[in-house]
């Protein structure tokens, strides 16, 4: 016994309700991974920054004059 028509029929409902739509497995793991690149990016210029900022400090421009 179906309920309303809705149990038992995943495969003919995918196939006509829902053919054209991202699944939402994939609509997850694409915005991981884009998290993922905005992420790896910032975290990029941050350490960047760190070691310009240090050679800086190391070649005697920083705030202590040696």
């Amino acid at each position: 016994m179906a309920l309303f028509g809705l149990i038992g029929n995943d495969r003919e409902m995918a196939a006509t309700t829902y053919s054209g739509r991202e699944s939402a497995s994939d609509e997850a793991a694409r915005k991981r991974r884009e998290g993922h690149q905005r992420n790896a990016t910032a975290t990029y210029r941050e350490g960047q920054k760190w070691e310009d900022d240090e050679r800086e400090r190391q070649d005697g421009r920083g705030r202590r004059r040696r």
